[in-house]
Parts: structure tokens; C-alpha cells; sequence
């Protein structure tokens, strides 16, 4: 029996932390995510995919800023659809080739994926989550007469700060279904998904945000009824007290006790706090369960031999 999984892919699986971001290197990458996802399929599971895309982005925001003084900036949605055109035709080109020498007949389409968010989102007010390159505190202090919220990060410089909202929904949804269900292997709402809302007017209006990849992936695998999340990322197991000397791996864990650590601080925000709320949003929406781990360990992960389980009880 088929089973409906959507796999998240995290930035290592396109760019790796080595990598110094050339085409030749994410399509390398991308190559060997995609001989993955194909033996997923040939196990017998019915694939979407959602990937991140914050190297890429910031790749792209650097460019139009080193480039301001000849080409105009492009407004953060509008890189982020660059991003998910750029990373969707990589994965597209690296599956159907993986596809061919596998002598697999199946469609593989990329979705310009807008995800809304609602236009009274309270985070829409309060920049939190840094992209893009660093800058000095003299650079930084010009850019912040430009309108942008600027704010020193890990020590290593500033950085702009952008609103993070929650998605709640996205407008592509009846397209990403309807290919779903005809078997079409989608990719959908790359790096959480353009940001937009609904003005006045009921127009959709693009938004200078990033929405959370976590986030819409819990939405996405719940609108294609997909059984398990599969959130691909740089760790192979889920941990408590992460970095200290009683740090503690978890081969399972019940929403209860997500929820639990969550409360505790085990989770920051800026790391895998975003993974497990969304994976307790997904469980609590009728998903069978979830597992975080490395690409490396997917196929012994779902056989339950590795990585983190995450199940409703």
C-alpha cells in the first residue's frame, strides 16, 4: 500500500556548510538527495518534497546589494521566488535524470508556492529573524536610514531582521493537491513559501517577510494528507540539553513530551523549536508520525532504527 510522505529538506541537502554556493556544487548535492527520494519511491512511498532556502536567499540579497549602483533591489518576496525557481529546477533536472536511470516514468513540478499569511499578524510588526550577508556597525547604521531593522548577530556583525509570521494557509492549494493525488511528484512552498496577504481589496500583496520552512511544511504535509513528516536535516538524532556534557539523544518522543521540552528550553527558537511545534501542529492534524534525522539515515529512520520518532502518544 502506498504511503503519502512529504520530506522536508533542510539547506545541507542543496548546499552543504563546506560549500562555497556554486551551481556545480548544489546540483552535486542536489544529485544525491535525488537517488534518495527515488528509492523512497521505489519502496513504495508517494513523495512530495518542500526544501529551505536561507544560503540561496542570502546569496541572492548580496548579489543586489553588491550590484545597487547598477540594477534596482528586488523586495524580499521576490527573492524568495527567485530562490524556489532556482532550487526547484535543480531538484527537477537531478530527479528526472535519477528518474531515467531508473527507467521510472513520473512528472516532477516545481509550484510557485505563495504562502498567506494573515495581514494582522502581530510578528508582521516585529522584525525577528536575521538574513542575508553581514554588515559593519557604520554600514549597518546606513542601512537602517534605508528603512531596515538592523541587529548584531552571533558576534560576527549585523544583519537585517525581517518579520517572521505565521502561515495559514497557501494559495496555490487546490493545484498542489490535485498534482499530488494524479501522482505527480511536486515540490512545493520552497524556503516556507512566497509571503503574502490579502489587502482590502482581496488582492494579494507580497510581503518584505520570511515565513518559518517548518511551519508551512506541518501545513503542506496535512493539506496532501501525507502519514509521516519527514524533516531532513544537519543532526541525526533529536536532543535534550544540546552541548552539554549530559546531553541526552531521543530515539522517540509523544507530543506530550515534545510539548514537555518544548516548556523546558530545549528547543530554541532559532534551531529545532520551529521543527517540533510543527510536527506537534501536523500530529495533532491527523498525521501518523514524524521523524527528524540526518539524510544520511532516512532509509533506517523509517524502519526505526534511527533518528527521532515523534508520535500523537
Amino acid at each position: 500500500m502506498t504511503v503519502n510522505i512529504l520530506v522536508s529538506l533542510g539547506g545541507n541537502a542543496i548546499l552543504k556548510h563546506t560549500d562555497i554556493g556554486t551551481a556545480e556544487e548544489q546540483l552535486k548535492n542536489t544529485k544525491q538527495t535525488s537517488s534518495i527520494i527515488i528509492e523512497l519511491l521505489r519502496e513504495g512511498y508517494h513523495v512530495a518534497l518542500t526544501h529551505g532556502n536561507g544560503p540561496q536567499v542570502g546569496d541572492i540579497l548580496l548579489s543586489y546589494d553588491l550590484a545597487k549602483e547598477i540594477l534596482p533591489p528586488m523586495p524580499l518576496d521576490v527573492c524568495v521566488a527567485q530562490s524556489q525557481g532556482m532550487i526547484g529546477y535543480m531538484l527537477q533536472i537531478s530527479l528526472k535524470n535519477s528518474l531515467k536511470d531508473k527507467d521510472i516514468e513520473k512528472s516532477v513540478v516545481t509550484i510557485l508556492t505563495q504562502t498567506l499569511v494573515h495581514k494582522d499578524d502581530p510578528r508582521l510588526k516585529i522584525p525577528s529573524k536575521p538574513i542575508g550577508p553581514y554588515y559593519t556597525a557604520k554600514e549597518a547604521s546606513k542601512l537602517r536610514e534605508r528603512g531596515w531593522s538592523m541587529v548584531e548577530d552571533s558576534g560576527k556583525g549585523y544583519r537585517r531582521i525581517v518579520p517572521s509570521p505565521l502561515p495559514i494557509g497557501f494559495i496555490e492549494e487546490s493545484s498542489i493537491k490535485s498534482l499530488f493525488e494524479k501522482g505527480e511528484l511536486i515540490i512545493a512552498s520552497g524556503g516556507g513559501g512566497i509571503p503574502v496577504i490579502k489587502n482590502e481589496n482581496g488582492h494579494l500583496q507580497g510581503l518584505e517577510a520570511v515565513v518559518d520552512k517548518d511551519h508551512t511544511s506541518s501545513l503542506l504535509a496535512s493539506l496532501i494528507g501525507a502519514e509521516i513528516l519527514l524533516i531532513l536535516t544537519d543532526v541525526d538524532k533529536v536532543s535534550i540539553n544540546y552541548g552539554k556534557p549530559y546531553q541526552q539523544d531521543l530515539d522517540h518522543m509523544t507530543v506530550s513530551m515534545a510539548n514537555k521540552y518544548l516548556k523546558e528550553g530545549h528547543f530554541p527558537s532559532g534551531n529545532m523549536g520551529p521543527k517540533i511545534e510543527s510536527i506537534i501542529n501536523f500530529l495533532e492534524n491527523g498525521g501518523k508520525k514524524a521523524i527528524i534525522t540526518s539524510i544520511e539515515n532516512v532509509f533506517d529512520a523509517l524502519k526505526g532504527n534511527a533518528g527521532t520518532t515523534i508520535t500523537l502518544i
